[in-house]
């Protein structure tokens, strides 16, 4: 069976975890998009990983990794992903590979992505200053790229980056009166990467397309969370990518139709990072409890994320342009000790009421929120591993989210180790 694993919120619902369980089963995982702004985390035993481009099968032995065409890599980040698994034993150099079409971030993408952000004061989106926009951005404009195919040729590259530094350097000046970038420095680096990333480096969508024919079993893994998406999600606050499953086929070269089913995950409650509408949220005392009972803060950044309830509105919306097939409802131990808890059922905007979530920032902004209220529980859930043994109020929160959303919640985490996992 070949699955496809995305969340369904603003990101951070826990698909680090249900990747790394499932690729129990799997003998291919692939990363299909986003960049080094992706914080997914492993917890084996008594280690976390927290992994950024590398996909989260990466810390079982026998899973092949594949990094697909549709991310943009930061070779300073992926090698220091690599180096740590390595001081725990865990080796990836016969099983990870590289797709050649791969953009990469290079160091005037993070400047840009500083000096941009600087710019726009309050009006800034709230990246997470890796590089990520510029590298999609030079992608899309394609005379300024550089794929990883790219570093086998150095004499051409040495080239290419002269030409890109030189007109990097222009904007800089004109917009910005920044201080200039070395491109000499900048191709040293680039030769460290091609001795170093080079030999993991193929056509991946050649392997992957060999390995459904050979019957393997594949788990897609996606970034971020649908909500971020950057044509369907909460535009101009999303992330430079297609983040829900709609990337997966471009992002790889596997059509969709390929992938026997669509995983989505959720968290119980709903977070973002960053600015941005967030019809749910709570600044108040409830949102400040979840933070601390959920460790709400980013993997990436380690910035507080915002907290609120969970919106069954938005997460139907995931849903449905997804094609979701069922929902794994993560950190549901967060919400133990509170004495109620809010499901937002739909969206009252200018005086009318839906269940359609309007992917617009000027309408999110005249949302409100319609609530069905529920009581809370007390029990400690850390250690409950079949549903028939969750309280009885944490069932019904869960066949509520059913009711509304329309799709089975199949896994539930109560807890970050793998064993801390109720399938259904």
């Amino acid at each position: 069976m070949n699955s496809c694993i995305t969340g369904l919120q603003w990101g951070d619902e826990g698909k680090g975890k249900i990747v790394d369980v499932l690729a129990e089963h799997s003998d291919i995982v692939v990363r299909y998009g986003g960049g080094a702004n992706a914080g997914h985390t492993v917890v084996v035993g008594d280690s976390t990983f927290a992994l950024h481009l590398l996909p989260s099968g990466s810390v079982r032995p026998n899973t092949i990794c594949v990094i697909g065409n549709g991310v943009v890599i930061d070779p300073d980040i992926l090698e220091k992903e690599i180096d740590k698994l390595a001081q725990k034993n865990i080796t990836l150099t016969k099983r990870l590979l590289i797709s050649e079409n791969a953009h990469v971030v290079l160091d005037y993408h993070k400047k840009e992505d500083q000096l941009r952000e600087d710019s726009l004061g309050q009006n800034k989106i709230g990246t997470t200053i890796r590089g990520i926009g510029p590298c999609y951005a030079d992608k899309v404009g394609r005379s300024y790229a550089i794929r990883m195919a790219d570093l086998r040729d150095l004499k051409k590259l040495k080239a290419q980056l002269g030409n890109i530094v030189e007109y990097k350097n222009k904007i800089f000046a004109a917009l910005y009166n920044a201080e200039p970038i070395n491109a000499d420095q900048i191709f040293e680096k680039c030769k460290c990467y091609a001795d170093k990333f080079l030999p993991f480096t193929t056509d991946t969508t050649e392997f992957l397309h060999k390995s459904i024919a050979d019957g393997k079993s594949i788990l897609f893994e996606g970034a971020q969370g649908c909500l971020l998406d950057l044509d369907h999600g909460t535009f101009p606050f999303v992330t430079s990518s297609n983040a829900s499953p709609l990337g997966m086929p471009a992002g790889c070269g596997v059509p969709a139709k390929m992938v026997d089913k669509f995983i989505g995950v959720v968290k119980a409650y709903t977070t973002r990072v960053g600015a941005g509408p967030f019809p749910t949220e709570q600044d108040n005392e409830i949102g400040q409890y979840i933070r601390e009972q959920g460790g709400e803060y980013g993997t990436t950044t380690g910035r507080p994320r915002r907290c609120g309830w969970f919106d069954a509105v938005a997460v139907s919306y995931a849903v449905t342009i997804g094609a979701t097939d069922s929902i794994a409802l993560m950190h549901l131990d967060t919400l133990t000790g509170l004495k109620e808890i809010k499901i937002c059922r739909a969206y009252e905007i200018n005086g009318k009421e839906t269940t359609f979530f309007p992917a617009n920032t000027t309408k999110l902004l005249q949302t409100e929120c319609i609530y069905e209220t529920l009581p809370g529980w007390e029990e400690d859930l850390t250690e409950v591993n079949d549903f028939s043994d969750l309280p009885l109020n944490a069932r019904n929160y869960i066949v509520l989210i059913e009711e509304l959303t329309k799709k089975p919640v199949t896994i539930i985490g109560v807890g970050p180790k793998r064993t801390q996992t109720i399938f259904r």
